[in-house]
């Protein structure tokens, strides 16, 4: 692959998982309607392969629970807390991206995410959760003008825990 293509590649991968950040805590934020958190979470679907995953975490526990991204995507949103703050930090590629027999691309990018909920009580729970988010970089096909055009795009993978740790 080119170099500027791969730095174009690059540059959407991390844009996509920036928007994810995003989405994630819209959903997570108790100030969020219902309906609006409804349609951040089918915005999120869109960056997905079928059937990808994301890992959960919990502090003292050492099982990490996979969860289909529609079904982590309305837990969070449920979660019972009175306030939920989800950051995402230190956002990285750790590996270059691989040609697979079938012409995709695969990468691994590493992000770090915050988690701070409060409770009604007032009790408060962190952590910081280390993520390895799977990148998926295919060609595809539009029609523009009658004409057929090939672009490269970027579709988000399973998000597996790495390592979790207090906050």
């Amino acid at each position: 692959m080119p170099p500027a293509r791969k730095a174009a590649i690059d540059s959407l991968s991390l844009e996509k998982v920036h928007d994810l950040s995003k989405y994630i805590s819209k959903i997570g934020d108790k100030e969020t309607s219902f309906s609006e958190a409804n349609r951040v979470i089918e915005r999120a679907l869109e960056l997905f392969v079928e059937d990808a995953q994301m890992g959960v975490s919990t502090l003292g526990k050492k099982q990490v629970r996979y969860f289909g991204i529609r079904k982590y995507l309305e837990r969070l949103n449920k979660l019972n807390y009175k306030s939920v703050n989800i950051d995402w930090f230190d956002i990285q590629y750790i590996s270059d991206l691989e040609k697979q027999p079938d012409g995709r691309y695969v990468g691994v990018i590493t992000i770090y995410q915050k988690f701070t909920g409060v409770t009604e009580d007032g009790l408060v729970y962190k952590d910081i959760t280390k993520k390895d988010i799977t990148v998926y970089v295919e060609r595809k096909t539009t029609q523009i003008g009658g004409r057929e055009i090939g672009f490269w795009d970027v579709l988000l993978g399973d998000i597996r825990v790495s390592e979790t740790k207090k906050g």
